[in-house]
């Protein structure tokens, strides 16, 4: 056993570890498999350490963590699939995996097969593949699918023509190696990813990951007596490592975010978002020298449901709310729940007086309609208060505090209503 990869065992080891106590918050399938990927590696870096055990053993041990190199490649790529739970998805990279397992064993043996056998070994990169994405059917097919039919295609390309030349030895590893994780690359970059600094990272790290093989071999063959130390050629793992760990602290940044300013109940922008809003459509309102509406609005008879049916059927009441009033509003308006039964709307200018008057009125009559939860029917209404800039009010807060002072007269008066002044 060579103790020369122990290093690499402990680096990926502690970023597994790292990997692990980032992704645990998310959960998703990407970080799953995002981790089976590097707990492969693991397994390569092991599998490398018994490269001198003579016999069999050495052999298998080659086998084993190419392979592994291989199976992380194939992850990360199902990762990227838009639609990765499908079954055509899971097939068609364990497929490919195996695919790769199988050349890299028979190249692997210490008398390489006959010629036809290699040569059929080589064919499948481009037939298993391509038969694969032609079985899914149309609807379920993402195009980014196509990027590894083509690459593997030339893949076997390659190796029917190379396989057995001066240099075909090592082809035989280093070209699937380098289609590997080229295809995750490609992959990568034209996935929907946002484009932060970890997804910058990240492409640059398996772009270098697929290059560290064509590069190895042209050392090896032009310049042997350049001695390249092995951190070097593993350094561009770490840079992919670092990439995605950078990505899944992006993504929990953003969620955070999120739910600083959005209710947890409803999805909607909380009253802390509201303002901000607000604020900023005032000074759009400004600019144009036009106007703009906020409408304060209350659920009628919301306590009753609460107090006789229970908070997890107001809930839902809540939740129903929500979805009426956001499909009736337009795309740049702004809904947000500002309390407990109480939501707030920003109707971006230009607009009159009438036409937010108008807005409300159908809000209030959404609710006219009784709602069903839970197989129970219940009614609930809205007083509604609506204020204007820059008519009624010229700053964020005297605006919400006329269209709330509106809204309780509303209710005052029997609720139901919408009071405009």
């Amino acid at each position: 056993m060579s103790w020369k990869e122990l290093p690499d065992l402990l680096a990926v080891g502690l970023l597994i570890y790292a990997f692990i106590t980032v992704s645990r918050p998310a959960g998703s399938m990407t970080t799953r498999l995002w981790l089976a990927g590097w707990i492969c590696v693991e397994v390569h870096f092991a599998a490398y350490s018994f490269l001198d055990v003579p016999g069999a053993g050495g052999v298998l041990a080659d086998i084993v963590g190419t392979a592994s190199l291989v199976w992380c490649a194939e992850l990360f790529c199902w990762s990227l699939d838009s639609r990765p739970r499908d079954w055509g998805s899971r097939l068609l990279y364990g497929a490919t995996a195996f695919v790769y397992t199988l050349y890299f064993a028979l190249a692997s043996l210490p008398a390489l097969p006959p010629e036809p056998i290699m040569e059929v070994a080589a064919g499948l990169f481009a037939l298993v593949p391509l038969i694969i994405v032609l079985a899914t059917p149309h609807a379920e097919r993402p195009a980014s699918r196509w990027i590894s039919v083509v690459l593997n295609a030339s893949l076997a390309a390659a190796l029917l023509h190379w396989q057995f030349s001066k240099h075909g030895a090592d082809l035989m590893f280093v070209l699937p190696l380098f289609v590997a994780y080229f295809t995750c690359t490609l992959k990568f970059g034209f996935s929907d990813q946002r484009k932060t600094g970890g997804f910058v990272v990240t492409s640059l790290g398996l772009l270098a990951w697929s290059m560290v093989f064509p590069l190895g071999m042209v050392f090896d063959v032009f310049w042997p007596t350049v001695q390249v130390g092995a951190e070097v050629w593993n350094l561009p793992k770490y840079l992919v490592a670092v990439g995605m760990i950078l990505l899944l602290l992006e993504g929990q940044l953003k969620r955070n975010q999120h739910l600083a300013q959005h209710d947890a109940l409803t999805g909607l922008p909380n009253r802390r978002l509201f303002q901000d809003r607000i604020s900023r459509a005032m000074e759009r309102a400004r600019q144009r020298n036009a106007c703009m509406a906020m409408l304060a609005i209350d659920l009628d008879g919301f306590k009753q449901v609460n107090d006789t049916m229970g908070h997890h059927v107001g809930d839902e009441v809540l939740q129903q709310v929500a979805r009426l009033f956001i499909a009736r509003l337009r795309r740049v308006d702004t809904l947000a729940r500002t309390g407990g039964d109480e939501f707030s709307v920003v109707l971006e200018g230009p607009i009159t007086r009438h036409e937010a008057a108008s807005v409300a009125g159908a809000l209030r009559q959404l609710l006219e309609t009784p709602l069903t939860v839970a197989g129970q029917t219940m009614q609930v209404g809205a007083s509604i208060g609506l204020a204007v800039f820059p008519d009624d009010a010229q700053t964020p807060d005297s605006l919400c505090i006329l269209a709330d002072g509106r809204m309780y007269t509303a209710k005052r008066n029997g609720g139901g209503a919408v009071q405009s002044n």
